[in-house]
């Protein structure tokens, strides 16, 4: 029960980690130290899917799976809902190009828009 409740922990912190690492920049609208965690995920995240590594959350998550071998529950909510999510079928070098572009481009539009807002803001108040 511990190693099976683990890896559900690790999977939502995985999602957590790509949500963040997606939409993180918000967060700089509200308080800006967010940017000195912000940046290096998403350089993480760039890294991650342009060089064809694999997260380390990843085989943590597998050995708590292994460890779990619970055949009474063959698949819980949370594996059938955000599994698919996380780890596509079809996730080729291709695709994985296709998802570091879309995270690198929501994540400028996303900054310009906070540095624009602020530059803006600034002008105000001179």
């Amino acid at each position: 029960m511990g190693y099976r409740l683990a890896a559900e922990l690790t999977l939502i912190f995985h999602l957590l980690f790509i949500t963040f690492i997606l939409f993180g920049g918000l967060l700089v609208l509200r308080k800006s130290f967010w940017i000195w965690l912000h940046i290096p995920a998403v350089l993480w995240g760039l890294w991650v899917e342009w060089a064809g590594w694999l997260c380390p959350l990843t085989p943590l998550e597998n050995y708590f799976r292994r460890r779990a071998s619970s055949p009474e529950y063959p698949e819980s909510f949370i594996e059938h809902y955000l599994v698919s999510i996380i780890y596509p079928e079809q996730l080729t070098v291709s695709t994985q190009w296709l998802l570091g572009g879309i995270l690198l481009i929501v994540n400028l539009l996303i900054y310009f828009y906070v540095f624009r807002l602020r530059n803006k803001h600034q002008r105000q108040v001179d």
